[in-house]
């Protein structure tokens, strides 16, 4: 029995030839890619301040004309798109409490609610707003007053505002009517001082959407 030698052109490799392992980058080389990230991160950080500038802003009550609902010193976000935006721009709706310029102060932002919608006609009898003849229902905790002020339609492209301290609030029932153009946006959220984080809503007071009030709720 003769035994044939092995080939050994085909023969198996048990020891594959190691790859060559690439040179450690340079000193130059790290330094331009640290400076590369951080520019990334900087030109991105730049776009979502500027993206966040045109879709919010945030807003410091001055004053106790929104009171028992916003007070002196509370901050607010602003939401500035809701108004503006083409695809789901909407008017402003009854009750929203909303930042604009005023006519009279016109380097001066306020916050006010609004009350009367374009087409309407409003009215105020010993402090109960009429809206079309209609009873305003008071959902959202304004302190009345006995003013009163008779019947006025609201023009197209505007509204009428009041504010929810209306024995101490400058309003439409000073200035008149609000042109929509100078509304900046809609108070969204409170979010300082701290037992005053929540949403604000345009339909109930502001003590019944906070935090603090809904973990009320599950206190034994």
């Amino acid at each position: 029995m003769t035994i044939e030698p092995e080939d050994i052109s085909t023969a198996p490799n048990s020891n594959p030839p190691i790859e060559p392992t690439a040179p450690p980058p340079s000193t130059r080389q790290i330094i331009t890619a640290i400076i590369r990230e951080l520019a990334e991160t900087i030109l991105l950080a730049v776009i979502l301040v500027f993206v966040l500038q045109l879709g919010i802003r945030n807003f410091r009550v001055e004053g106790h004309s929104m009171d028992p609902n916003l007070h002196h010193g509370q901050y607010l976000v602003v939401d500035k798109l809701s108004y503006r935006l083409p695809f789901s721009k909407k008017p402003a709706g009854r009750g929203d409490v909303i930042i604009f310029v005023p006519p009279t102060a016109p380097n001066k932002d306020f916050v006010k609610r609004v009350i009367g919608l374009p087409g309407e006609t409003v009215e105020i009898r010993s402090g109960e707003v009429f809206i079309n003849g209609e009873r305003l229902p008071n959902t959202f905790g304004a302190r009345l007053d006995d003013s009163t002020m008779p019947p006025l339609t609201v023009p197209d492209g505007a509204v009428f505002v009041l504010g929810d301290n209306r024995a101490n609030s400058n309003d439409s029932r000073n200035w008149g009517m609000l042109a929509q153009e100078k509304i900046i946006g809609r108070a969204w959220i409170s979010y300082w001082p701290p037992e005053t984080w929540g949403i604000i809503t345009n339909d109930h007071p502001t003590a019944e959407t906070t935090l603090k009030h809904w973990l009320s709720k599950f206190e034994p």
